[in-house]
């Protein structure tokens, strides 16, 4: 990836995001099937469960909300919880493969609006410069958790 510190607005907004999908991802490196799934809090939150759910989170925020699609069409669960449970034979293979696809299609979605394009979000309009921060925020609280799950489970071993 592109050093975005001194680029303009947009790149660095990207750069932000970008940075926290990587942290996403990473969750997953070196973990086994179990230790992917493994509950160690009261939560459905899991080092697997967490990439499912930002798959939701780009799809939701890209794939419907910004691209207009309906969550039917982009395959997406009506719940944010239900994000949090992997699929039916998912695998860490499966879902890091998802996830990239899901960040890739987002790009591409986001490159056809500018930074003051408009969606709608609760009954009020936000702009993509706004989804881009919330995007990082959400992202990195994830990946936040996830390293804390994923150092108790290396600790474990």
């Amino acid at each position: 990836m592109a050093t975005f510190y001194t680029a303009g607005e947009r790149a660095v907004l990207e750069g932000f995001v970008d940075v926290q999908r990587e942290q996403i991802a990473a969750l997953l490196d070196d973990l086994t099937e179990e230790e992917a799934r493994l509950r160690l809090v009261p939560s459905l939150t899991t080092p697997l469960a967490l990439v499912t759910h930002a798959i939701f989170v780009e799809k939701v925020w890209f794939h419907h909300r910004l691209a207009g699609r309906t969550r039917a069409e982009v395959g997406i669960p009506e719940t944010v919880d239900e994000s949090f449970v992997p699929r039916e034979g998912e695998t860490i293979a499966s879902a890091l493969g998802a996830y990239r696809a899901a960040c890739e299609e987002s790009r591409a979605i986001a490159a056809g609006h500018d930074l003051d394009h408009e969606l709608q979000w609760r009954e009020k309009s936000i702009s993509l410069r706004y989804l881009y921060g919330h995007m990082t925020a959400e992202l990195a609280r994830h990946a936040g958790h996830g390293d804390i799950l994923v150092e108790q489970i290396r600790a474990c071993r």
